[in-house]
């Protein structure tokens, strides 16, 4: 497969047309809009044409948060094998809908050893709230999509000339996607991340922090980008800069501190406990195994458990790259690529591993780095990588409309 891909890239006359292609705005655009619309075409046909659907409300935690599940919301009763009692995109409905009245009373059901930190978002949607529960959820697609589409914006705005190009790949990422179909907070954490880092170069450093902080508070990956800045302000002496990019934990640390009032129980090394080194990789890998010693013809049940192999080629690649290129260049973006690459080489299976879901979020952060990396370092080879991106993207989008399945649901 390697061997292909580099024959594909190395054709001159498709690789320029395709960047002119890749580097036209409004193309790119109208792309984006198209390839956002189909894919909620495809989940809301399953649910009687429902936005809620892409919310992944469980029922078991739709009973114990009555009042606040919307009338008509589709309910997913659970099933062995797919997203049982609903999905993460629920824990953010009904987290933002106690903030939108005023309220800090943590919803029934949901355990707070990392849910809790992650108010950004949620908060972020609050205000639609105050217009009613169907508001909540147009919230979290506008949310979604606005926040992504302005750092795209701002990362083209980043790229000089001859790299544009590059600020396509990070719209069409299909891991943003994926985050999107579920609703969750991956794309929110990224779009905050890369709007705070393009205030920092601009020197705009109180928006910085407050965007920053609001990533941090998103989910916890913002930092792959934040940490690695901050370590290399500090080698560069630049001190202020330093200071400043530290004073993005100012929120977090408040936040902790309030959380531990609340649930003395919560530490921040609770997000410890998801880790296994190696141990999601050989699970999925046994797994793997056994459906090939086991004969099973069942082409869908096979086809999803090779949906999370290109994922692991993908890790591959990426492993290769934090090896290569000028390390003079972009040190900052291949330390936080690399702590990234590290999280999914220490990812358990039953959390990470196990689902394509899952595993496939740790990667979404891995876009706009690898292009921040590319921006800085003319000489990394990272056309294996995009070309992965690429087929990941289109198996998604095959397996939206052709292979997923309505799950077991009801009507609230």
């Amino acid at each position: 497969m390697f061997g292909f891909l580099s024959k594909f890239l190395q054709n001159e006359k498709l690789k320029s047309q395709c960047i002119s292609a890749l580097g036209n705005p409004k193309l790119v655009t109208v792309v984006f809009i198209i390839l956002y619309s189909f894919s909620s075409f495809c989940v809301w046909k399953k649910y009687s044409w429902s936005p809620s659907s892409q919310v992944n409300f469980g029922k078991e935690f739709a009973d114990q948060n009555k009042e606040q599940t919307p009338p008509g919301a589709i309910v997913f009763l659970g099933e062995e094998g797919n997203l049982g009692a609903g999905y993460d995109g629920q824990i953010f409905y009904y987290y933002s809908r106690m903030l939108s009245g005023l309220s800090l009373d943590w919803p029934n059901g949901f355990e707070t050893s990392f849910r809790a930190p992650r108010i950004g978002y949620p908060l972020l949607v609050s205000p639609f709230g105050w217009f009613g529960m169907n508001a909540t959820i147009i919230g979290m697609y506008i949310l979604n999509l606005g926040i992504f589409y302005l750092s795209y914006l701002a990362i083209r705005d980043l790229l000089p000339d001859p790299k544009k190009y590059l600020s396509s790949f990070y719209l069409f990422s299909p891991f943003a996607l994926g985050s999107y179909i579920l609703l969750v907070s991956d794309t929110v954490m990224m779009g905050l991340s890369v709007l705070a880092y393009s205030f920092f170069i601009r020197n705009r450093f109180i928006t910085f922090s407050l965007l920053a902080g609001l990533a941090i508070l998103t989910k916890e990956q913002a930092i792959f980008l934040f940490f690695p800045l901050g370590l290399i302000t500090l080698f560069q002496k630049e001190f202020i800069k330093s200071i400043w990019v530290a004073s993005s934990l100012i929120l977090p640390v408040v936040w902790s501190l309030y959380l531990r009032t609340q649930f003395p129980e919560w530490t921040p090394g609770s997000l410890g406990h998801f880790f296994d080194p190696f141990g999601g990789l050989s699970g999925y890998f046994g797994e793997l195994q056994q459906a090939i010693v086991s004969g099973d013809r069942n082409l869908i049940l096979l086809i999803k458990k090779f949906s999370r192999f290109p994922l692991v080629l993908l890790l591959l690649s990426g492993t290769y790259l934090l090896f290569r290129g000028d390390w003079k260049n972009g040190l900052a973006f291949r330390l936080g690529f690399g702590i990234l690459l590290l999280t999914a080489y220490a990812g358990g299976y039953v959390l990470y591993w196990a689902t394509y879901e899952n595993v496939s979020r740790m990667f979404t952060f891995s876009i706009p780095l690898l292009i921040f990396w590319e921006k800085e370092d003319d000489t990394l080879p990272s056309g294996i990588y995009w070309a992965l991106t690429g087929i990941i993207l289109v198996s998604f989008l095959i397996k939206l409309a052709f292979i997923s399945k309505p799950l077991r649901h009801l009507v609230w």
